[in-house]
């Protein structure tokens, strides 16, 4: 279906995409390669929410050389107006000849609806290539769309023993500076970081982007049943920051909310905040990708409730024993059938550090 030079191209297109990873939210990262007579003549990549989708700058690009040209693109065209006019609508009146996308666009407003303009046009269309990239690229927006809740990644620092902190709760630095610079690339390329009150109280963190060229701050959101938080903490300067909480307090509130939080009240059973719902009001602000730095309260009811895709872990070379604070508050499973499964997708070393990238099979 699909020759080595389709293969060529789309991979290009990939490649393309990947330069909006910090910055397209809550839109899909795309790109897209316009290719005539076995020449490159236009490419693009969508930058950033309200601007022109990858399709446009690429047809910008190549200019009269589009008519009778092969598009390839990393989702499929859009058929409907949002911010910007219909991409399908533009290709017709370019005058392409082929469309190939790596993938149908979840969006129910598209969902097929643009390949089908395409095609009413008379231009050949094909779907499916280089899929499984273009979906891990955008597996944020693709929940988001068919799930109604963003992709949940968790974030670990540990020891080779899987201890997080000593028992005292110190914990800087278990790993080295080349896995605290790489995490800051894991925040750039999310919509919000989420955290529990429990580290607010004992780290006091900023949990902001820092040494990552990006023109936004993700949101900052915070679980604290009790509104605990204090307006002083650090985590509330630099970026919108929401806190969640099950039970209303009208004076803790306005104080928060003078230091400039958001407080939602979303309670849930035995006095906590009800997470699922939090995921869906996060889902319905656009949060494609959701990145967890919390303590083991927060990650063990996270997995427990089946929520977390992705668990990224950032393992030292140090041991730091058997008192010393674990990753997940998780209850044992009755019998080893029900332990929880993972598959390794990447294990790379960073610096003197190992970072380990799994994602949690679903039932």
């Amino acid at each position: 279906m699909f020759s080595q030079t389709d293969y060529i191209h789309m991979a290009r297109a990939l490649q393309l995409a990947e330069h909006g990873l910090y910055t397209t939210s809550p839109n899909p990262r795309v790109g897209c390669v316009i290719v005539r007579n076995g020449a490159m003549v236009g490419s693009g990549w969508h930058q950033q929410a309200g601007q022109p989708h990858a399709e446009i700058h690429a047809l910008r690009e190549a200019g009269d050389a589009a008519r009778g040209a092969t598009v390839y693109v990393t989702l499929e065209p859009c058929s409907h107006h949002g911010r910007t006019p219909p991409c399908a609508e533009a290709l017709i009146a370019a005058g392409v000849a082929r469309v190939v996308a790596a993938m149908q666009d979840p969006n129910p407003q598209v969902a097929g609806n643009g390949l089908a303009l395409l095609q009413k046009a008379g231009i050949a269309t094909e779907c499916g290539l280089l899929e499984a990239q273009a979906r891990e690229l955008n597996a944020g927006f693709i929940k988001r769309m068919v799930m109604g809740h963003p992709w949940l990644r968790i974030k670990t620092a540990s020891s080779l023993d899987g201890k997080t902190a000593l028992s005292g709760g110190a914990s800087k630095w278990i790993t080295g500076e080349p896995a605290r610079r790489d995490v800051h690339r894991l925040r750039a390329r999310s919509c919000a970081i989420l955290t529990g009150i429990g580290t607010v109280l004992a780290d006091n963190p900023e949990l902001n982007v820092r040494a990552v060229e990006t023109t936004r701050q993700p949101l900052k959101v915070i679980v604290d049943s009790r509104l605990q938080t204090p307006p002083s903490a650090n985590i509330l300067g630099g970026a919108p920051t929401l806190i969640a909480c099950a039970e209303p307090d009208a004076r803790r509130s306005a104080g928060l909310e003078a230091a400039g939080a958001e407080i939602r009240c979303l309670p849930g059973d035995a006095g906590q905040v009800d997470l699922g719902a939090l995921l869906s009001l996060l889902a319905q602000r656009g949060i494609n990708e959701v990145m967890t730095e919390a303590g083991a309260t927060l990650n063990g009811a996270l997995i427990a409730a089946g929520f977390v895709d992705e668990w990224v872990m950032y393992v030292a070379p140090v041991l730091l024993g058997d008192t010393a604070r674990g990753l997940f508050s998780l209850a044992e499973p009755a019998q080893m059938q029900e332990r929880r499964k993972l598959v390794l997708r990447d294990i790379r070393q960073v610096g003197a550090d190992i970072r380990i990238t799994a994602q949690f099979e679903k039932n």
